[in-house]
């Protein structure tokens, strides 16, 4: 079983349902080692997103659904969740251009890519408190699941929700967050959770899709 657009659509319109369910609890999370506008930001991001998708070409692969979702958040999230997310979104979309359904290794391509965009863009290491404790373990865990996109992508879900909750004891090196030194310890990066919240709505659209 691939994926196609559909599937790219619905994870676009589950997460951006996911962001504004947990929009608060982001923004406190955020409001604790940040500036406290991460929950805000991404929602108003994916409902920009989510207003363009009716918009689309009748014959969008899943890269150009999810190329939308780059360019639109670039354009709409302030901080630095917009040009992360995006670069992530971007250099995903990249990876799988012109496929038409997606196995597992395009997913895995798509992950791989979109990690690696963020850490391209944030110099961000495992271990420095920040949304790449959740992508890394996501795309470890997808390369480890086999060929089925959908088992991959709950791989990576599952993972980046255990990462996110693993940033919890780390002291920030990187980010607004890294100002606090030892007092960053004790609380969740938000980006990170935000991440798990993304890839869990990429592996519930999987599911329904499938």
């Amino acid at each position: 079983m691939a994926l196609g657009t559909a599937w790219a659509v619905d994870w676009t319109r589950r997460a951006a349902a996911l962001v504004e369910e947990h929009k608060q609890e982001l923004t406190h999370l955020d409001r604790d080692i940040g500036d406290g506008d991460h929950g805000e930001n991404l929602d108003r991001g994916f409902r920009a997103v989510v207003a363009k998708l009716d918009a689309s070409a009748a014959d969008a692969t899943p890269g150009d659904v999810l190329k939308l979702v780059a360019t639109t958040l670039i354009s709409t999230v302030g901080g630095a969740a917009g040009p992360l997310y995006g670069t992530a979104f971007l250099k995903g979309s990249t990876a799988i251009k012109g496929l038409d359904e997606l196995d597992g290794a395009a997913i895995v391509a798509f992950l791989t890519a979109a990690r690696d965009g963020i850490v391209l863009r944030g110099k961000a290491e495992p271990g420095d408190k920040t949304m790449i404790d959740a992508w890394t373990p996501a795309v470890d865990a997808a390369a480890a699941a086999g060929d089925d996109p959908v088992a991959a992508l709950r791989a990576a879900a599952d993972a980046a929700a255990a990462g996110a909750v693993a940033t919890e004891p780390l002291v920030a090196r990187k980010g607004r967050a890294s100002y606090l030194g030892e007092r960053s310890a004790g609380h969740r990066d938000p980006g990170a959770q935000s991440t798990a919240y993304i890839l869990e709505a990429a592996a519930a659209a999987a599911e329904a899709n499938a």
